[in-house]
């Protein structure tokens, strides 16, 4: 059975289109067509039916999805097991919007130039939303996430690789004032508190004492936008200060905060102890360490160690 088969009838009923799993496939919907009714020959059974341009599972389509999906994290596991020189094989890696820009770029450089042998996919989310990717197993083989607010169980590691100490964003025009004056004083941005990097905001605004005049919460932690609203005038925010890039054009002055150094925010890769693919999650972590440890000093701390 072709691999890809099974692939595209997932996407295929994940998204309910033949045009959208053709785009990103990046093939014709004539081609999808093909692959389904190829998949449905050798199974003997309809797995699709259409209804405009949607599509959905058949009962029989239904009844194989979820043996379809154990099947290919198996299938996709084979490679990596039976690689005996370099490590090769699919790595799927999870990252948040800010280290998605600021900090994997330059590792799936270093990936592509050293390991192409390594087939990388990437997901986006937020550090709690991945985490949990990395612990269920089945979507993630790692995630460069912020360091979670608890205690990480012994069947997964953590190694760091930055920490972002919280600034305050404020006008340039307003950086000659003293951070806790402009809190006291301005309307304020905050990052969703249901996220980590808002939950270390809002302990940070607790020791300090400070209530500051909310006016607006942004779900999900978007911090870049929330760069955007304070240029416009918007507010003061607190946030990490986080990897470049950052959005261009705006007029921000980053004021250090007195008493924040216990608040700072810890980025690194978090994946499972018992992962078939180690092999390609040690290539990454080695291409990491390359990338961003020499601007931390070799300050890369890492809590328990593989066995190799």
């Amino acid at each position: 059975m072709d691999t890809r088969f099974l692939e595209t009838f997932l996407m295929a009923v994940d998204h309910g289109s033949i045009a959208e799993t053709a785009r990103r496939l990046d093939l014709t919907a004539a081609a999808i067509a093909k692959r389904i009714r190829a998949l449905e020959s050798e199974i003997g059974a309809v797995l699709v039916t259409r209804s405009g341009r949607t599509i959905r599972p058949t009962e029989a389509g239904a009844a194989i999805v979820e043996h379809a999906r154990r099947f290919l994290i198996e299938a996709r596991d084979f490679k990596s097991i039976a690689a005996t020189d370099r490590p090769s094989g699919q790595l799927r890696v999870g990252t948040f919007q800010s280290a998605l820009s600021g900090l994997l770029p330059d590792i799936l450089a270093l990936m592509g130039e050293n390991y192409p042998q390594i087939d990388v996919h990437v997901a986006g989310g937020t550090s709690s939303e991945l985490y949990r990717k990395v612990l269920d197993g089945d979507d993630l083989d790692l995630a460069i996430i912020a360091e979670p607010p608890f205690a990480i169980p012994k069947s997964c590691h953590w190694r760091l690789l930055r920490e972002e100490p919280l600034v305050l964003l404020t006008k340039t025009a307003a950086a000659s004032r003293k951070p806790h004056a402009i809190l006291a004083s301005e309307p304020f941005i905050r990052l969703d508190r249901n996220v980590w990097p808002g939950r270390l905001v809002d302990g940070y605004l607790r020791k300090a004492g400070i209530r500051p005049r909310e006016r607006f919460e942004i779900e999900g932690g978007a911090a870049a936008a929330i760069a955007v609203m304070v240029d416009r005038g918007l507010g003061v925010s607190i946030v990490p200060d986080w990897a470049p890039p950052w959005p261009e054009g705006l007029s921000l002055a980053k004021l250090p905060l007195p008493g924040a150094a216990s608040f700072a925010r810890r980025i690194g890769v978090v994946w499972a102890r018992g992962s078939l693919r180690i092999r390609v999650v040690h290539a990454f972590l080695e291409q990491a360490e390359a990338a961003h440890g020499p601007a931390r000093k070799n300050a890369v701390r890492e809590r328990g160690r593989d066995s190799r």
